[in-house]
């Protein structure tokens, strides 16, 4: 690094740390404030309620690294301008296009810092928040349905080499990932019902199998017609054989990690995770918009950091005649919100419309690239 850009880095990054800690600190009060609501209920107290909260923050800091890049930098330049600092770096030589080179050199680490939270720390954290507050609360997981939540299996062939098609219904999905309440509804390949297995409980048991618990399998097998009377498609003749088993070995494709997709919001998972949900949906023809999407943004929000330090590079020309230090300051908070609310908004626009995942995700940031390139275009020129 020349002198200059120690310089830079230096200064951006001790205002950045300051408003990433500032930020996180008042989401901090709101979000502990909005789990007041649940204190009290079952074990959940206020200890739990704040150790949530605590778990919930390195996705908090993984939403506002943009943002605070973007602030942090406008500060530093807005004070640069009003001592002249900039101003001087420039009659020495500073080309524009060399400081936006180094400015973006700059902010290599907090893409990197961006990444690792987004990947690592901000899914498990979240995974364990959510697993806090519902052993403290004694619920557990389900969907909007009040049956709980459905989930289709295909298998690729069986022993005897048909295809087997599955509608799993889970009653409960609890935090250790174990579930129980579960009916089974096995197709055959012609699509007819072959078989029902209900459980009390079950474990997953790497690899491809889930241990079942107190089953009652119910297989029909189909009757054949009286002599002398064709055979009805629309109302078929079963024979039912009902077994009790104290345990049972379900090999299946799904696993704990597709499950736990219930506990933690798209926007929260990890690359991996939503990358072999997709793959789930896909095997079993199901709709992926909405995850591809945020699959999309997971790869390409880190480089909004960059989108946000050029942004940032305008208000470096801009002296303090044409504005104090506050006013640019606020500027760059009202400019970083609605980057956030048009990311966030456009996902939504794009999931309703079906429009490609890559084009919906990347769109914004490149709307913001152009604001910023032509924003600084225009400082040079006057």
């Amino acid at each position: 690094m020349r002198i200059y850009e120690r310089y830079f880095a230096r200064q951006v990054y001790l205002t950045f740390v300051f408003i990433l800690f500032a930020f996180s600190g008042l989401f901090f009060f709101f979000d502990l404030i909005n789990e007041l609501n649940s204190v009290g209920h079952g074990n959940y107290k206020f200890g739990y309620a704040v150790l949530r909260v605590a778990l919930q923050t390195p996705s908090r800091f993984y939403e506002i690294i943009p943002v605070a890049a973007l602030i942090s930098s406008i500060y530093v330049f807005a004070q640069m301008a009003a001592n002249s600092e900039y101003t001087i770096f420039r009659v020495s030589g500073l080309a524009t296009g060399q400081a936006l080179r180094s400015l973006l050199k700059i902010g290599i680490p907090i893409v990197l810092i961006t990444y690792l939270i987004g990947e690592v720390v901000g899914p498990y954290t979240d995974q364990l928040s959510e697993r806090v507050r519902l052993e403290a609360l004694g619920s557990a997981v389900s969907t909007n349905f009040e049956s709980g939540v459905w989930v289709k299996d295909t298998l690729s062939a069986r022993a005897d080499g048909e295809q087997v098609t599955r509608f799993v219904n889970v009653g409960e999905l609890k935090p250790d990932a174990t579930i129980s309440n579960v009916r089974i509804y096995e197709f055959d390949s012609k699509f007819r019902l072959s078989n029902v297995r209900i459980a009390k409980s079950g474990v997953y048991q790497p690899p491809g199998h889930w241990k079942l618990t107190d089953v009652t399998d119910t297989q029909l097998v189909d009757v054949a017609s009286p002599s002398g009377q064709s055979k009805d498609a629309l109302n078929p003749v079963y024979r039912a054989q009902q077994i009790t088993l104290p345990e049972y070995s379900l090999r299946s494709e799904l696993t704990p990690q597709i499950l736990s997709v219930l506990l933690v919001a798209p926007d929260r998972m990890s690359m991996f995770n939503l990358f072999r949900y997709i793959q789930h949906l896909t095997e079993n023809h199901q709709d992926t918009q909405r995850y591809e999407i945020a699959l999309w943004k997971k790869l390409l929000y880190p480089f909004a950091v960059f989108v946000m330090l050029v942004l940032s590079m305008p208000f470096a020309y801009l002296h303090t005649r044409a504005g104090v230090v506050g006013m640019k300051v606020f500027g760059g908070i009202m400019l970083g919100m609605s980057f956030q609310l048009f990311n966030t908004l456009f996902s939504h626009i794009g999931t309703l419309n079906t429009w490609p995942a890559p084009i919906t995700a990347a769109t914004p940031g490149l709307i913001y690239l152009a604001l910023g390139l032509f924003g600084l275009k225009w400082v040079d020129r006057h």
